[in-house]
């Protein structure tokens, strides 16, 4: 069975030139046999007028004897070159037109289609978050297939999103933006472009992220539509797959802290410094974007997070349908936990307290497998981290165990400037998981 997924998987990418190949050698074989049928005549005075032609021509120059085997072997080299001359037009052809359609194709057309196939016949893969967790786990996924939904918190009201959403009553485009181009395949400039972000002595463009400031021009020619404006930036983008959001209603967060004090909005829940209690959605009385329920139902494999887990996880959760659609799902469900913990959110939380804050908040139970890093930064970037209040996050094992969920532990981080998860890391043995 294992050797004829193989095979499969093998042969699928050619299998629309195989088709094609079929359908020329068929449409040849009848046009034959419709030439043979209408002018059997012409064609036999042709043959032997060809025989006799190339017969004289050769027995001037070999024994008549051997006449007859040098024709036959004239004519197959003739076959033969005649072929090899069809092969090179439709190479010729096909090199114009690939070259046509994208002038900066440096390397082998046959590799960037065949990738390209096999990409397409990947996994179907839900990515569930928000911030900068869910934008750099999408660059690794993007390795290993086209048929990827990412699914977007739209709870942010801080920075340029805040902004945009204050002055032009749309939905942050902030965490979709980077979404966009970590799943892009568009020029270097282009995603550039996109995420530079203007200087603070840039007068009203202060703060804002040139990708955003596009995102809400796309919505203006859209005449308001959220959907068609993300729909031109992803061909704009190129991207393999695509991003949407949890709901296309406007909403924010309410948290209750352990001190029964009430708080509104994302960024001042973060920047309260208070053990978040209870966390809802406010409104209630919204709806989940119905696309975001159907990828979720016909995943392959569903991964929530890594993100702070209580304004980029929890809030897509809260979207009534989400949770329970995710319960739903046959898919892998897999809760990628953070490696640092993050000041006034998660402040010395183990791995098992991420999980058990999400039960807490989310009623239906919406993963079955957790993924937690047990590496170790630097000493150097551990004392960077805790000036800033923050730690690694310890990898309770039993804990979560005990919780009866499955743990994928082992080294995920990636350690640079910061230390976050390396995304070929976790994809990896994600899909190895799988059987891919």
């Amino acid at each position: 069975m294992i050797k004829r997924q193989r095979l499969r998987k093998a042969v699928a990418p050619t299998l629309v030139i195989q088709k094609a190949g079929l359908l020329v050698a068929i449409g040849l074989l009848t046009t034959v046999v419709g030439a043979v049928m209408s002018f059997t005549l012409q064609i036999q005075m042709g043959v032997r007028w060809l025989d006799r032609a190339a017969s004289q021509a050769i027995s001037q120059y070999i024994d008549p004897l051997e006449t007859d085997k040098w024709v036959h072997w004239t004519g197959a080299l003739l076959i033969l070159f005649g072929i090899f001359l069809v092969a090179r037009a439709v190479r010729t052809i096909f090199v114009h037109v690939i070259e046509t359609l994208n002038p900066s194709l440096k390397s082998s057309r046959v590799d960037v289609y065949v990738r390209r196939q096999q990409l397409a016949l990947g996994p179907r893969i839900v990515a569930l978050g928000g911030g900068t967790g869910l934008s750099t786990l999408l660059r690794g996924w993007k390795q290993h297939s086209s048929n990827i939904t990412a699914i977007v918190t739209v709870t942010d009201d801080g920075g340029s999103s805040g902004k945009l959403v204050q002055q032009k009553g749309m939905l942050p485009p902030g965490d979709i933006r980077n979404c966009l181009v970590a799943l892009a395949d568009a020029e270097k400039a282009m995603t550039d472009l996109f995420q530079y972000r203007f200087r603070n002595d840039s007068g009203s463009l202060s703060g804002h992220a040139m990708g955003n400031l596009l995102i809400t021009a796309l919505v203006d020619q859209a005449q308001g539509d959220f959907e068609r404006a993300i729909s031109i930036a992803s061909d704009v983008l190129a991207i393999r797959g695509q991003v949407m959001p949890s709901t296309l209603d406007h909403v924010g967060l309410k948290a209750v802290m352990d001190d029964g004090t009430e708080i509104f909005g994302e960024t001042a829940i973060v920047e309260a410094g208070k053990r978040i209690q209870t966390l809802q959605i406010a409104p209630s009385n919204i709806s989940a974007y119905p696309q975001a329920i159907e990828e979720i139902l016909n995943a392959d494999i569903i991964c929530i997070g890594p993100g702070s887990v209580y304004t980029s996880v929890i809030p897509n959760l809260l979207v009534p349908g989400i949770a329970q659609a995710l319960k739903k799902s046959e898919a892998v469900k897999v809760y990628v936990c953070n490696v640092m913990t993050q000041p006034g959110e998660s402040d010395d939380f183990s791995a098992s307290q991420h999980v058990a804050a999400i039960l807490n908040q989310v009623k239906d139970r919406v993963f079955d497998y957790v993924m937690v890093n047990t590496a170790m930064p630097s000493q150097q970037a551990l004392e960077k981290y805790r000036e800033y209040g923050q730690h690694v996050v310890d990898p309770d094992i039993d804990r979560i165990q005990a919780m009866g969920f499955k743990v994928i532990q082992g080294n995920y981080m990636s350690e640079t400037d910061v230390v976050r998860h390396d995304p070929m890391k976790v994809v990896g043995r994600l899909m190895s998981m799988m059987g891919h």
